[in-house]
């Protein structure tokens, strides 16, 4: 570790680590309430668990962004993080509009009021006063980070990655406009939705895989910062437009099926770029670095991203076919491997690389580590081939013979069983890479090593 105010972004990646677990652990029991439906239903109803899924998976990512930004910002910037104390009261807010959260979606406080209850927004269900706190955090985020960049060194990937946190700030105030007529609020609200994950997202994922190849391969920064702005240039261009494909039965103008089908048929083209460069630079790479276990993380989240993101989104995304698949177990495939591929992948990533060099223990449990990401990523494709078939099944039965929906449910049950042992393996392999980074190796010290040197 090179710069002392790195050590914020250790804070950051615990705090996401302990969301990480109440994430999957979460998404394990909403996976058991597909198959026994009644379980836990007076207790913690599935209206109250998904979005404790869901907010708790964009907070921890956040919070893994933010942390990653903390730590290499640094590096590329060659000085300290302007404020250190800026930095531990932004993550404060955000704990205690996460705790508040929680406590209102799972009590259903404050039903109703304005500024205290809960929104009735899929992901954007927090309370305002939430809300407004998230824009302070993000305010006070902003100031912190470009005022460090500005006074150092600037660096393709510090100019890519602050255009996509400063991009995910301002998008984000779209979440405060909640206008009446249901198809003006849809379409805004996709503004937050679908431009925070497949636009400036994008640019963040893009931005820490290249630090993260930098630092892994010792490929020539020119080479890396070339590939950075293709892969940059693609997604703006086809993730903006591709907004389109959310908008086919929401009630906007019908010029929208065909420009949502062609750009969002060309936002495979990034992820396709994103997974090149990450082979080529290890490919035309000089160093062998000792940390394996970041660059299969790295290696990972490419391909996984590629086949979530681009292939399983590809494959509903046109206008004709979207008519019977959307809303179906179709879209559930590709939006938990488009997730867990590119920004689960990524933040794992960054801080598989990080955490060793900030706990000053190196070299770690790198096998933990590694059999964490087969674990996991092993779960998650068979979670995405399983839904993959039951959103098919379930889009003939329900979209083209036109049964009821919950007769077709009934026929589900199967492969909802097969999803719910996908995700148990999904949990143990976190659980895995949480002991794997938080818990030093024991070493083992043989009588060889402890006698003195001659």
């Amino acid at each position: 570790m090179k710069y002392h105010t790195q050590k914020i972004a250790l804070v950051y990646f615990v705090v996401a680590m302990a969301l990480f677990a109440v994430q999957v652990s979460v998404g394990l029991i909403m996976g058991w309430v597909y198959v026994a439906p009644n379980f836990l239903s007076e207790i913690l109803p599935f209206n109250v668990l998904r979005p404790l899924h869901t907010n708790s998976l964009i907070v921890w990512l956040l919070l893994g962004f933010f942390g990653a930004a903390y730590y290499l910002i640094p590096e590329e910037s060659e000085r300290e993080i302007h404020s250190s104390k800026l930095a531990y009261l932004q993550l404060g807010i955000l704990v205690l509009g996460t705790l508040g959260v929680v406590l209102t979606y799972t009590f259903n406080l404050f039903e109703g009021n304005f500024l205290l209850g809960k929104e009735g927004r899929e992901f954007l269900e927090q309370p305002k006063w939430v809300k407004l706190g998230i824009v302070v955090a993000a305010l006070i985020f902003l100031y912190n980070v470009t005022m460090t960049v500005l006074a150092g060194k600037k660096t393709a990937i510090t100019n890519i990655l602050l255009l996509g946190l400063w991009g995910l700030a301002l998008l984000f105030l779209f979440a405060f406009y909640n206008p009446g007529n249901l198809a003006l609020d849809k379409q805004y609200w996709w503004f937050v939705v679908h431009l925070w994950v497949e636009g400036v997202w994008e640019l963040i994922m893009a931005a820490i895989l290249a630090f993260l190849m930098l630092k892994l391969t010792g490929v020539d920064r020119e080479v890396v910062e070339k590939w950075l702005y293709v892969i940059v240039a693609t997604a703006l261009f086809s993730g903006i437009l591709g907004t389109g494909h959310h908008y086919y039965w929401i009630g906007t103008p019908g010029y929208w099926q065909w420009i949502g089908s062609i750009f969002s048929s060309l936002e495979i083209v990034p992820f396709f770029a994103m997974m090149s460069f990450a082979f080529i630079m290890v490919w035309k790479g000089r160093r062998d670095h000792p940390n394996k276990a970041a660059l299969l993380w790295s290696l990972g989240c490419a391909v996984l991203a590629f086949f979530g993101a681009g292939v399983w989104g590809f494959l509903h995304t046109l206008h004709g076919v979207n008519f019977y698949s959307h809303g179906t177990q179709i879209t559930a495939a590709h939006g938990h491997l488009a997730f867990y591929g590119a920004y689960v992948c990524v933040n794992l990533a960054i801080i598989t690389y990080a955490m060793p060099n900030l706990l000053g223990r190196d070299p770690y449990n790198q096998v933990l580590n590694m059999a964490s990401f087969w674990l996991m990523s092993a779960g998650m494709v068979f979670m995405t081939v399983t839904l993959t078939f039951a959103g098919a099944l379930q889009t003939h039965l329900q979209r083209v013979n036109g049964e009821a929906y919950m007769d077709v449910q009934d026929q589900l049950w199967i492969f909802y069983a097969m999803r719910f042992g996908a995700g148990a393996a999904v949990v143990l392999g976190a659980l895995l890479f949480i002991y794997s980074v938080m818990v030093p190796r024991r070493e083992i010290i043989t009588p060889r090593q402890t006698m003195p040197a001659e």
